[in-house]
Parts: C-alpha cells; structure tokens; sequence
C-alpha cells in the first residue's frame, strides 16, 4: 500500500477528485451556516431575479434562493451514494463472497439473480420499483442500493474464485480453518481494493440515478431540496430563455460532483492495480535508426517503471 498512496499523491486526477469531494462534502456539512437563506421560504415578489449580492446565484419561479437549495441538496445527493453504495456492498460483497467460495448450487443462485438484475435497463428498473412504492428518501435509497447489488456481487465472485486457489488459503485450511475465518481473515482482505474502487465510482452512478428519479418526480418529494428537482423546476423553455441559472447550476453541481468520484475512483485503480500502469512506445528515431525507451509516467514508482535499455544502434538492429 505504501507504493500505492505514492502514486496516488503523484496523481493530478486524485487531487482534482478530493477537491471537488471535499468542498462538496464541506458545503452539505456546513449547510445551515453558509446557506444565508432558507431554502425552503417562498417570497414570490423575488422570483426569478438575477445573481447578486443578496442572492448569489438568483432566485427560482417561487422566489426561493438558488444557492440555499443547491447546498441542501447536495446532502441528499451524497446520502443517497453513500447510503445506496453501503446497502450495494452489504448484499454484493456477502453473496459475491459466498457464491465464489462455495460455488456449485450457490453460485448458480446467486449468479442467475444477479443476470437478471442486470438484464433490465438500471434506471427504467428504479422507476419500476419506485413507483410500485411511495416515493420518497428511504424508498430511493434502498432500491438504489438493492438495484446495484448485482454488479458488485459479480465483482467479488470473480476476485474469490482467484484468491481461494491460493496457497496460502489452502494452508489454512489444512490446518484447520474454518469456512468462515477463512473468508473473514484471509479472503476478503485480499479483495477488498477493486470494492474500494468500485464503491467509490458507485457513488457517482448513485448520484445520477437520484438525480433523475428526482427530475421524473419520482425521488425526494417537494418542498426538500434536490438537484434533480430543481433542474425539473426550470426546464420551461421561457424560464430557461430568461432565467437560465435555475437550471444551469443545479447540473454544474451534479456534473462536478460525478466528475470528482469518477476521477478519485480511476485514480485508486490505477494507484492500487499496477497493471493499469501505461508505458509510452520507443521512440525511433528515423534519421540514425536508434531506439530510445522513454522514462516510465510520473505516476508509478520507480520499482514500477519498466527497465531501461541502451539505444540501440542501426547496425546492432540489423545484425552481421
């Protein structure tokens, strides 16, 4: 792991990620304080106004202060990745572990669900479970959580079917160990980076899909702030024509905050997978016919980098 937070803290993607996470995660903390206004105080003879000093990013078709609402909802947007992504790796990360150890009937079970979880589009499958119960926060955060089990069960089948060939894991056996200790102490430690990864990019997806229940009417419920709902409150094409910002900070927000998970999640594979690390061609140079292998990225370490070679000449190339 030491050589892993190394080519984290090289990486420029980690540190845009955890500056768009941070402030995000500081604005939905600090909600009350930085806010300025209620978000939920109508005062229609302040509808629509432009950006100012009084409101920094205007006010909507109901008077309510934009920025007051955009900082509210970002708590909903980051309860609903985290909340869905902890139910995800509860059911994914304890059926995928049973279903790669065990396999045989498990596996099948487990599998045959997971196809057919996946078989449906993910986001007309959420509109199919919400609408089948009244919407609200709860109801969002769980079948977001219950909708992505599949993909992180089949995750970590994959990696136990690896680690459970290991020698290691057969020692412990020989000696003894139970099925359980087995998993808890010496399977799951070993797959625990790619659910790290994949659970911080699950975030991401989860902020989406709350974000478009919520601008379908079928996620968290007016008057309690959303992103998503605040977009669908100034889709009319004459507001969006004379009062674009409505909308326009609303996905600026989402945006970001999608953008931030995404490019932290790539970042941790990349720091903990070396196998991702990417080495640049030699570069011939076509005048003498030598061949030189440039430096490995900044990113990796140097125990990493791939070995250096000498140039080698055109002659030596061509041989006697």
């Amino acid at each position: 792991m030491g050589r892993a937070a190394v080519r984290l803290r090289r990486d420029p993607r980690a540190w845009f990620g955890v500056a768009v996470v941070a402030v995000i995660v500081l604005a939905a903390v600090a909600a009350p304080i930085v806010a300025r206004h209620d978000p939920l105080a109508i005062d229609l003879a302040r509808q629509l106004r432009s950006p100012s000093g009084e409101n920094w990013l205007g006010t909507d078709v109901q008077g309510r202060d934009v920025w007051a609402r955009l900082v509210y909802g970002a708590r909903v947007s980051l309860a609903a990745g985290i909340i869905s992504q902890v139910i995800a790796l509860s059911l994914g990360v304890v059926l995928g572990l049973l279903a790669g150890y065990y396999g045989r009937w498990i596996d099948e079970l487990v599998m045959r669900l997971a196809d057919v979880t996946l078989a449906f589009p993910t986001l007309l499958l959420l509109i199919a479970m919400v609408a089948a119960l009244q919407p609200s926060l709860g109801v969002v955060f769980v079948t977001i959580g219950v909708v992505g089990w599949a993909g992180m069960a089949r995750l970590v089948r994959g990696q136990v079917l690896v680690v459970r060939e290991l020698e290691y894991v057969h020692a412990v056996r020989a000696l003894g160990g139970g099925d359980a200790r087995i998993l808890a102490r010496h399977v799951l430690p070993a797959v625990i980076a790619p659910v790290v990864i994949a659970a911080t990019l699950g975030v991401a997806a989860a902020i989406m899909a709350e974000s478009s229940l919520s601008f379908l009417g079928l996620g968290v419920q007016p008057p309690t702030p959303s992103w998503g709902s605040m977009i669908a409150d100034g889709r009319d094409l004459g507001q969006l024509r004379r009062a674009p910002w409505t909308s326009l900070f609303p996905g600026l927000a989402i945006g970001l905050a999608v953008l931030g998970f995404n490019l932290l999640g790539d970042a941790l594979r990349d720091a903990i997978d070396p196998r991702t690390v990417r080495y640049k061609l030699p570069n011939v140079d076509t005048s003498t016919g030598d061949a030189h292998i440039p430096a490995a990225p900044s990113v990796g370490d140097e125990d990493d980098a791939a070995p250096q070679r000498p140039p080698v000449s055109g002659e030596q190339r061509r041989g006697p």
